[in-house]
């Protein structure tokens, strides 16, 4: 376990990357949880951290490298769970399945990375199966994830068992045995002993320095003299530059089966030799205000402010510190433990920590370097490097930390209270359970756990009916609520029987139909014993292509599929929004809160509201009252105004039901596929999309996918082991030929899909279901909905 480097250093031997689980017999170290054991599979996201290469490697003189390791969960209904580490990382590693190949929620997780610019590697996992195909794997890698693979090892057969891997860069071959020990072959013994894999050793990697040479002069020279025998020094550095940006053009592809550690140990060299570390990634941006710009922007902008108005600048940094809560964990023994990667500067354990996101205070108990369920006491922690907290009382996932000088005596200066790192917005529930306490005493206890839950996972989110006390608990999907009862259950320590558990139902949403006219609140009753006055206006439309375009213009803000407009306009004579009696950033705040709490339930179904355009307009001199206008007058202003607007749309019969559909993809045998499309289009409301085999994304080597995608016939990638040589294992078992159907249906009818499929395949089917939109009830169905 590696110790911090000291404060004020930036971490350039550190590197923190993020992969998926990449060990399959629920021994992982990452998967502590008992249900993660149980599963076999990765629920939350843990942090290790380790050193490597091991020093006994390494020459004298060398020290090994520091790497944070965030291993995330792969299933679909945790995306968000993956989505919110990606920000903080400097690298990732694409886990892929050999058998299945690129899959949707893969393609997702890419999309998310690719927004993030974060440099990445594809390791292609579980070649040791039966069906494992590293060449369909690659030219997926192309077609799907439409980023040109750099084949940097190729599989090593004996006949069709997976042994271990060649790396073509540095020639040298991996083989390992049945316990997972490597031996290094040498090119020469490889060449003697099979001849046929000594010459695609050749041929991978003169296709390797073909295509780097078009892309970096220094290889082109190089290769112009030297042709297959470039360094290999200066292909690594090619390959390293060519990832570097995060644009994911290319992507370096390494070979194995990680459950018998086949190709583990030179995966994380390439994640020391190819991805960057915290030196090399952009700056931190933030946002202050509504402005986003670089860190060292904000803190020159200061600097120049102070400079104006006559002060001496400051050549101490305004911020001492600045890091990303990405994670919070109510641990067994430490209590709420909040997760954070530094940005600037050193984080102490000593310090006073202001949280922008809650304008507030607070003092951590510990400092904590956690590898897994390992943790360690620390002092700091410096720039690039990741720990924990514990004992923050507000801190939630997605706050922003800063510490300031003189943070002996805590006080934000003003023009920082508002900095903060951007976060993404929590992805709408999908599904819920209901929970109905038989005590109050039982009430209050599940309250206390589902509000320690929902911090721990912002996509969890749960809601009270005041008159029926009934509890209602909010998620992604079937497994993310199973998954969240169990918690509650377990770690929680509720019991069972001092409640009734509804069974996990689909979630619906209210959504307007047609225009409301403006609706004008006015709250003036008292409020924790206080006098006090507000108003405000709302108007309400149904969601067009154009608000989006005009919210990116605009500024405003997107909440669950609403998209919230707040409008202050200026008095005559007034100049800018600083010049108003009141805080115009606060107030919009609080009239989002209002606006937010008014859409939570319609007035049709007491469901969600979205797909809804709302525009508060809160006028200085008609809805602001002075020293009785407060905060909470405000947000109920707005409130009222925004369920008045729905009130009344209801009684003109303008709301609609919308239900959540998942986008499906099975995976059947030819003869089954009939039976599955009737089934899916007539019993289960759904559509279907397309219907394609596995292979025929190879078959088609001219295939250039839209918007200026890769030439596949271009791409080189080694012969499976079955292409040349016929297997002679089950020689009189007939081949079944398989098709893939894509398509969309009602979550409704397929989070139980699975039991359905396999009395119609027999069990030969796999199932996908991945997040798909919230689409209008009609016709039977929405009279069963009512």
């Amino acid at each position: 376990m590696s110790m911090p480097a000291k404060p004020q250093q930036l971490s350039e031997c550190s590197i923190t990357v993020a992969c998926p689980d990449i060990l399959e017999d629920g021994n992982t170290m990452t998967d502590f949880l008992p249900m993660e054991r149980e599963r076999g599979i990765t629920i939350q996201s843990a942090a290790v951290t380790f050193l490597w290469p091991p020093q006994q490697s390494l020459a004298p003189g060398q020290q090994p490298k520091s790497i944070n390791l965030i291993d995330t969960p792969g299933h679909q209904d945790f995306r968000y769970e993956v989505d919110r580490c990606l920000p903080i990382l400097d690298g990732a590693v694409c886990i892929l399945d050999a058998v299945k190949g690129v899959e949707t929620h893969t393609e997702r997780v890419w999309e998310s990375a690719q927004l993030s610019k974060i440099p990445r590697l594809i390791f292609v996992n579980k070649l040791d199966r039966d069906g494992a195909s590293f060449k369909r794997s690659c030219l997926e890698v192309a077609s799907r994830l439409r980023t040109y693979p750099l084949i940097c090892q190729i599989p090593w057969w004996n006949k069709d068992e997976f042994v271990g891997v060649i790396d073509i860069i540095n020639l040298v071959g991996m083989k390992f045995s049945s316990t997972g020990q490597m031996s290094l072959v040498s090119e020469e013994t490889i060449g003697k002993e099979n001849p046929t894999l000594r010459a695609e050793m050749d041929k991978a990697r003169l296709s390797l320095i073909e295509t780097l040479s078009e892309h970096d002069d220094a290889v082109m020279e190089e290769f112009l003299e030297l042709e297959k025998d470039v360094p290999t020094s200066s292909i690594k550095k090619a390959v390293r530059k060519l990832i570097m940006d995060g644009e994911a053009k290319f992507s370096p592809i390494f070979a194995g089966a990680s459950l018998k550690n086949i190709g583990v140990q030179p995966l994380l060299d390439g994640v020391i030799d190819y991805l960057p570390s915290p030196l090399d990634r952009p700056e931190v941006e933030v946002i202050q205000g509504k402005k986003a710009m670089p860190l060292s922007k904000l803190l020159t902008l200061q600097d120049k402010k102070k400079k104006n108005h006559g002060h001496q600048a400051n050549h101490q940094s305004p911020i001492t510190t600045i890091g990303h809560v990405f994670k919070v964990v109510d641990d067994p023994r430490r209590g709420m433990m909040s997760f954070v990667r530094v940005y600037h500067g050193a984080l102490n354990r000593s310090n006073h920590l202001y949280n922008s996101n809650m304008n507030a205070f607070e003092k951590a108990q510990a400092l904590l370097h956690v590898s897994a369920k390992d943790h360690q006491d620390i002092q700091h922690l410096s720039t690039g490097q990741i720990g924990a907290l514990t004992g923050l009382k507000q801190a939630r996932t997605g706050d922003t930390l800063l510490t300031f000088p003189g943070s002996h005596n805590p006080k934000a200066p003003e023009q920082f209270r508002a900095v903060h790192i951007k976060t993404l917005d929590t992805p709408p529930a999908v599904a819920f359970i209901s929970i109905e306490p038989y005590t109050k005493t039982a009430s209050e206890k599940i309250e206390e756990a589902l509000s320690k839950l929902s911090r721990e996972d912002p996509s969890i989110r749960w809601s009270k009916d005041e008159k029926t006390d009934q509890l209602i608990l909010s998620g992604m999907g079937l497994l993310h609520l199973e998954i969240a009862q169990h918690r509650l259950l377990t770690h929680y320590k509720i019991d069972r029987d001092a409640a009734i558990w509804g069974d996990i139902e689909v979630e619906y949403s209210e959504c307007l139909l047609s225009p409301v006219p403006p609706h004008r609140a006015v709250f003036d009753r008292p409020m924790r014993g206080e006098n006090g006055k507000a108003a405000c206006t709302a108007t309400l439309v149904p969601v067009e292509d154009h608000h989006r375009h005009e919210s990116i213009l605009e500024s405003c803000v997107e909440r669950d599929g609403n998209i919230i407009h707040i409008a202050i306009p200026l008095p005559e004579g007034t100049e800018d929004h600083d010049s108003l009696p009141f805080d115009a950033e606060l107030v919009r705040q609080q009239l989002l809160n209002g606006v937010i709490a008014g859409l939570s339930r319609g007035p049709r179904r007491n469901c969600p509201v979205r797909k809804t355009h709302v525009t508060i307009t809160f006028d200085p001199e008609t809805d602001f009252f002075g020293n009785m206008t407060t905060g909470g007058h405000i947000t109920n202003a707005a409130l009222q105004a925004v369920r008045a607007c729905l009130k009344e749309a209801h009684a003109n019969s303008a709301m609609g039901i919308l239900e959540p559909f998942t986008n499906v993809t099975i995976h059947c045998p030819e003869e089954a596929s009939h039976a599955i499309q009737h089934d899916l289009v007539s019993a289960r409301g759904g559509a279907v999309l397309e219907v394609r085999r596995p292979e025929e994304s190879e078959a088609d080597a001219a295939f250039i996918s839209e918007g200026g995608g890769i030439d596949l016939s271009r791409v080189y990638v080694p012969p499976d082991p079955y292409e040349s040589v016929q297997s002679l294992r089950d020689p009189k078992k007939s081949v079944v030929r398989m098709l893939e159907i894509v398509g969309k249906a009602p979550l409704k009818d397929m989070m139980k899909y699975d039991s359905q499929l396999r009395s119609m395949t027999g069990g030969r089917h796999s199932l996908q279901l991945d997040p798909g939109e919230f689409e209008l009830v009609t016709g039977p169905r929405e009279k069963m909905l009512g």
